[in-house]
């Protein structure tokens, strides 16, 4: 990962009066590139009313499916955990899951059919933003066609990033405000 994307992130998390919106469009363009994924989402929720929606969302070329045309509105989140063990793990406050292959990965980590009927992706990044114990967003890069190592390096930038999106993405929430907050 080169230091321009860092540099670029760092400048933009500093920047006092940008806008969340403006700002989390270009960190997921930002982590897509520097992770060299084919597309990047960041999908923000709504704690108070247990709803969420992919809000942000970057592709490496218009080959990679857009997920925005079906998970762009805020819908609830209380079916997700039985289909999907990822977002059950987000919920339970759990680390965020690092992929190499959807394809081989055990069956307590995730859904394939599911992974596959909704993302179609081969490798990704379930990258939890919480705070104080509450699940604000995932940032989810992720590889298709193809298995992808994530490098301890890889895991240390988003580690690293996770909790200083919380506040942009409450902004962004509480400006949204789906039936309160």
């Amino acid at each position: 990962m080169q230091s321009t994307w860092t540099d670029a992130l760092e400048s933009l998390l500093n920047s006092p009066g940008q806008e969340p919106e403006t700002a989390l469009n270009e960190v997921v363009r930002l982590v897509g590139e520097a992770l060299h994924a084919d597309r990047c989402f960041l999908c923000i929720r709504n704690p108070a009313t247990r709803q969420s929606r992919i809000a942000f969302v970057w592709r490496r070329d218009e080959s990679v499916p857009d997920v925005r045309s079906e998970h762009s509105e805020w819908v609830d989140e209380t079916p997700l955990p039985a289909d999907d063990p990822l977002y059950a793990a987000a919920l339970a406050g759990r680390p965020s899951v690092y992929v190499d292959d959807v394809l081989t990965a055990p069956s307590d980590v995730l859904n394939r059919e599911f992974e596959a009927r909704t993302f179609g992706h081969r490798a990704l990044v379930h990258g939890h933003v919480v705070a104080d114990g509450t699940l604000w967003g995932i940032l989810q890069p992720a590889a298709f066609g193809h298995p992808r190592t994530w490098t301890e390096h890889d895991r240390i930038f988003v580690e690293t990033l996770l909790p200083r999106l919380v506040a942009m993405i409450r902004s962004v929430v509480h400006a949204e405000n789906p039936g309160g907050h």
